[in-house]
């Protein structure tokens, strides 16, 4: 029974392994990895571009936002999407006029000056990628961040997670990067 488990454990890390992405994938080009980095020392460039961006989820991604954190950076403020689940993820991130839910068309309340739309590519719903969905406040907010109003509502819908980021200000420039181990969605959004 016992060399049946160690079997099984070894099968599942490789079958997770092998799905960690493949060469076909497009690489994008602000992709940052890390394996030893925090949310507390993690540092980066502040933005100077507020224009849309977008990457690549790697082939086979299936990724649950896990856990979402905001914290300040010199410069600007990040937010921190951790993922859970296997390969890397793919975004699409710009500002919008109205935050309108994806699949339902419904309209969700955002404070703040500008909103940003968070879309992150190669999602999988909790009960396909096996883990446990953030199951914090909606919106998540911290007051040490005051340009950032809130995180709210992260849904999934046909491989898409969408959140959008409620900032105060006129859209200042931001960036996103992801880091690696375990694999997270970076929003750099500059201070003023």
């Amino acid at each position: 029974m016992r060399n049946a488990l160690v079997f099984v454990l070894i099968a599942a890390a490789a079958v997770s392994v092998s799905g960690c992405g493949s060469d076909d994938a497009p690489a994008a080009t602000t992709t940052t990895t890390s394996t030893t980095s925090t949310f507390a020392d993690a540092t980066g460039e502040v933005p100077t571009d507020a224009g849309p961006k977008s990457g690549a989820a790697s082939a086979g991604a299936a990724l649950t936002v896990s856990d979402i954190r905001i914290g300040r950076q010199p410069g600007f403020d990040r937010v921190v999407f951790a993922l859970g689940g296997t390969g890397a993820p793919g975004w699409q991130v710009a500002y919008t006029d109205r935050a309108v839910q994806d699949g339902s068309g419904k309209t969700v309340d955002v404070a703040g000056r500008a909103i940003l739309e968070v879309r992150i590519l190669g999602s999988a719903y909790p009960f396909d990628s096996t883990v446990a969905p953030f199951a914090g406040p909606d919106p998540v907010t911290d007051p040490g961040t005051p340009t950032i109003t809130g995180v709210y509502k992260k849904l999934v819908y046909e491989g898409v997670t969408q959140s959008f980021i409620g900032i105060d200000a006129d859209q200042p420039p931001f960036a996103v990067t992801t880091m690696a181990d375990p694999p997270r969605l970076v929003v750099d959004i500059a201070t003023p």
